[in-house]
């Protein structure tokens, strides 16, 4: 027989369990209510602040000049802008120019060959200045010295450019006065009709400070127009720079060309036995003399000095 007061002590147990279900559905309630609360509010103030900046935008102060630009306008301009400067601030770091500046710069050069008395041809390159203009190395158009130092009996009988696949013929105009290669005076202007080539923008002020970048175009092994590039050296007692880009045999004559396209400078030769370093001849105004007329790049500011301007305005 149970006793009383196991009984009793059962209920007392029964009733304190009752109570403290009661008393934790009662607290949940309230979480739960508090909670719902708490994002109820959040939601209005998203809501609150999401019509106060549609507001802002739809709305933006302008003058009486007849144009106005939003918010979001205005944003995706400056970006673009940021982005413009970034990739140039990188290409003028890493040495590297837009591609479709070199694809244009390509069709300015032309494939070069003479003949001579010997029944030799020679072959090099020529950039295009305009009017039918080119300017190319004396070696490649005129007969020098030997190899022992001795006036050579080779007489050059002709000069022809390919243009569109055919030779077209050309006439010696103006020559340095080297009488050996790789030379400072080691250039030359011929002339041919005139064709529908796209001139050269020349820039003879070009300072070769070390490490500035460079690329090369030429009629490398005979195989047309190949691409190039490298940095520059150093200067050499008879007025060359010297650089790493390949010299390979017809790239003589070629074009020398900066970060902006002009043309700053000619291949001339390179050291016996190694093709990867290469004379370069500098464009100076007295190889263009007997132009009518040609096109002086604009000095370009340093990038410090450009900041400065900026900054400025």
């Amino acid at each position: 027989m149970v006793s009383r007061r196991a009984v009793f002590s059962t209920s007392i147990l029964a009733t304190a369990i009752s109570f403290f279900t009661l008393g934790v559905m009662h607290s949940r309630t309230e979480s739960d209510a508090s909670y719902d609360a708490k994002l109820d509010a959040i939601r209005a103030e998203v809501r609150s602040e999401l019509g106060r900046t549609q507001r802002a935008a739809a709305v933006v102060p302008a003058g009486t000049s007849g144009q106005s630009a939003g918010r979001e306008e205005s944003g995706r301009a400056a970006r673009s802008k940021m982005i413009a400067e970034i990739k140039t601030e990188l290409q003028r770091e890493m040495g590297l120019v837009p591609v479709t500046l070199m694809r244009d710069r390509r069709s300015s050069f032309v494939e070069l060959y003479s003949y001579d008395s010997l029944g030799k041809t020679n072959y090099g390159t020529a950039g295009y200045l305009g009017g039918g203009y080119f300017i190319t190395v004396k070696h490649a158009v005129v007969a020098l010295k030997d190899e022992d130092d001795r006036q050579s009996t080779r007489k050059i009988t002709s000069i022809k450019v390919v243009y569109k696949g055919k030779e077209i013929p050309a006439r010696l105009v103006d020559t340095g006065d080297a009488d050996e290669e790789v030379h400072s005076g080691d250039w030359a202007i011929i002339k041919t009709k005139d064709l529908d080539l796209p001139a050269l923008r020349v820039d003879s002020a070009f300072a070769y400070e070390f490490a500035d970048p460079i690329f090369r175009l030429g009629n490398d092994y005979s195989k047309g127009i190949i691409l190039s590039s490298g940095y520059v050296g150093q200067r050499t007692t008879n007025g060359l720079v010297t650089c790493l880009t390949d010299g390979h045999p017809g790239v003589s004559g070629g074009g020398v060309l900066d970060q902006r396209g002009n043309l700053v400078g000619i291949p001339i030769g390179r050291m016996q036995g190694d093709y990867r370093f290469s004379f370069i001849l500098p464009i100076r105004p007295e190889m263009l003399r007997k132009l009518p007329a040609y096109e002086q790049a604009e000095p370009q500011p340093t990038p410090a000095a450009a900041a400065v301007v900026a900054a400025e305005q």
